[in-house]
């Protein structure tokens, strides 16, 4: 209900912004639950489906008195609150910032004004107060005298970024994005939090739902009250159609109602087969019906109807638990099964691929790639550096500097600049706990096919173009990481006392074999072995005559802006006050050759084909 897309501003027309929500919604709802694309049903009767856009518009009731709210709630006691400090301190430095920008652009003006009626023999007073006392415009001085374009767009990205950092700081207080029942307010604009009104029924007009004629929200014609999809009704008898398809048409207890609905087998048997068909696809890579989010006439057929029956009935009959099916999943014959057969079984092999050219009899495992994020903690936990900790405020990981700074464009200015966060420790946490901006995608998940999150995705592509080995093989992330690696194992295997009595060569077989074992769980063999000695002495002797410098991000950017106002540009810069104390998690300029040798060896296993895909 709160994840979606939703802004309203001075240059929004709040009827439209709202159904945007709860066209959002309902499609939302009609995808992640009853695998079907309600949207279609818009405008018009679904082409394929016997959904009529009644059934489209009733569920949308079952949303109409949603509204949004953002109250202060108490901390539970096991919330973890580590971290929040340093967040809090560099977003009031930048408050601090652009308050001071704001005040010398306040006293330069106030200089101007004084200059503009000494001129005139005029008394000097504020321009609001003169308005208040209906003095002439042409006793007024101009709005923005004595401003050039640079400060006139300096004054707008002060304000702009003044707003935004006061309302980042709310992120690290006790406050719920929440929702309640009740009519919906008139809002031109929303600069501050929503908070429930004290009395709701002055708060607004409570919503009488009606099918809108080319889903325009100005054109409503038929009335519809609130209630769930006919055609699940219409498999249940005649008598028992209008009791279990009725949702109250009260202000509250709508959404309670379609969720019991939702989720009653009795009344609804589509959710349960939606819900293990994407835990099916979560383990397998594709789903037992490979369109998760369409279950329609369109969609493709589910390779196993009796399997996905049985496990819906599992789902149910275990009190709905995830775990069971999980469970039930990766102990079964299929998911144990090898991805090919051995070398003796070609004849096999070759007569599978002529009766499943398509692979979709589950008769073996199908390989797949890690998906994007999965990949990115993967390489953080074979370097080492993966930290551990488990919740705590949304971190921001390296990526590519250049993407850092571009201007990424929010309402009515740029945003400000990406900056990681300033200790190892909390660049290098989970990719779950990572800050995502739907305007700044991460370029090293996106080119791994990390999807976008303005919209809903049933099953994640997998690609495979040359930006992916590129990106594995040139970025600093990567080489900084394969570094950390090398450290890891130089620490691990030879031990931090040079006097040993192995021979230099016996260990570094050993590094090579552990560097194996962690990247791709098994023991090299002899020809690997041997080519990876050879490759670190080669990279080892190229380091001999290279320097390489650490990758630290700038403490301040310019940028060029437009000027709104006047249309001529302007340079800006902004202090990066993050970057300023940003720690990297190693200095390579101070690692000695055989080191960065070793990393080259190490960036070889993590750009492997065996190490990216799961057999």
């Amino acid at each position: 209900l709160r994840m979606g897309p939703w802004e309203q501003t001075a240059m929004s027309v709040d009827r439209v912004t709202r159904q945007q929500f709860l066209d959002d919604v309902t499609d939302m709802i009609g995808q992640a639950f009853l695998a079907h694309p309600l949207q279609c049903a818009r405008c018009h009767d679904h082409k394929f489906d016997p959904i009529p856009t009644r059934d489209y518009y009733r569920i949308q009731a079952v949303f109409a008195t949603t509204q949004f709210a953002e109250p202060d709630v108490p901390w539970l006691p096991d919330e973890n609150r580590q971290g929040f400090d340093a967040p809090r301190k560099y977003l009031r430095e930048r408050i601090a910032f652009f308050q001071d920008v704001l005040r010398r652009l306040d006293e330069k003006q106030e200089r101007a004004e004084r200059a503009w009626y000494a001129q005139r023999n005029l008394p000097y007073a504020p321009r609001s107060q003169k308005l208040k006392e209906g003095v002439p415009e042409s006793e007024i001085a101009p709005r923005h005298v004595g401003f050039t374009a640079e400060d006139l767009g300096i004054q707008r990205i002060a304000n702009k970024y003044l707003h935004r950092h006061r309302w980042e700081l709310d992120r690290y207080a006790p406050i719920a994005l929440s929702v309640y029942s009740g009519p919906t307010p008139q809002r031109r604009s929303v600069q501050s939090r929503l908070l429930i009104p004290q009395d709701l029924a002055a708060s607004g007009t409570v919503e009488h739902t009606a099918i809108l004629a080319g889903g325009d929200p100005f054109s409503p014609t038929l009335p519809v009250t609130p209630g769930v999809l006919s055609v699940v009704t219409g498999i249940l008898s005649p008598r028992d159609v209008a009791a279990r398809s009725s949702i109250t048409s009260q202000v509250a207890g709508r959404r309670a109602e379609f969720a019991r609905w939702l989720t009653d087998p009795t009344r609804n048997p589509i959710t349960p087969r939606v819900l293990v068909n994407r835990l099916w696809q979560h383990h397998f890579g594709r789903g037992i019906v490979a369109t998760a989010n369409n279950f329609g006439t369109a969609a493709a057929r589910p390779t196993h109807p009796q399997l996905l029956e049985y496990l819906a009935v599992e789902l149910v009959r275990s009190g709905w638990s995830a775990k069971h099916i999980h469970r039930l999943i990766l102990t079964s014959d299929t998911y144990c099964r090898a991805h090919r057969y051995p070398d003796s079984d070609s004849l096999r092999e070759r007569e599978l691929a002529e009766k499943d050219p398509l692979a979709t009899s589950w008769a073996r495992r199908t390989i797949r790639r890690m998906e994007a994020e999965e990949l990115h903690d993967s390489i953080l936990t074979v370097s080492g550096l993966l930290n551990r900790e488990i919740g705590g405020v949304p971190v921001c990981p390296d990526i590519n500097l250049e993407v850092a700074a571009q201007p990424r464009q929010i309402m009515g200015t740029y945003a400000p600049v990406y900056q990681p966060s300033p200790l190892p420790a909390d660049r290098n946490r989970r990719s779950l706990y990572a800050l995502r901006l739907r305007g700044l995608p991460d370029p090293m998940l996106e080119v791994f096919n990390q999807p976008p999150p303005d919209r809903p995705c049933e099953m994640r592509d997998s690609s495979t173009v040359a930006p992916q080995a590129l990106t594995l093989l040139n970025s600093p992330y990567s080489y900084n990481r394969a570094a950390a690696m090398a450290r890891h194992l130089m620490r691990e295997v030879a031990g931090p006392d040079p006097a040993s009595d192995r021979e230099p060569q016996e260990v570094d077989a050993a590094i090579i074999d552990r560097a194996f074992q962690w990247a791709l769980g098994r023991p090299a063999s002899d020809a690997e072995r041997q080519e990876c000695l050879a490759h670190w002495r080669a990279m080892t002797e190229r380091h001999r005559r290279i320097e390489l410098s650490d990758t630290i991000p700038p403490a301040e950017v310019t940028r060029m802006f437009v000027d709104e106002n006047t249309g001529e540009q302007f340079a800006f810069t902004e202090p990066l006050e993050r970057n300023r104390d940003y720690v990297p998690d190693l200095r390579l300029s101070q690692t000695d050759p055989r080191w960065r040798g070793l990393a080259d060896v190490c960036l070889v296993l993590l750009s492997s084909n065996e190490f990216v895909y799961v057999p």
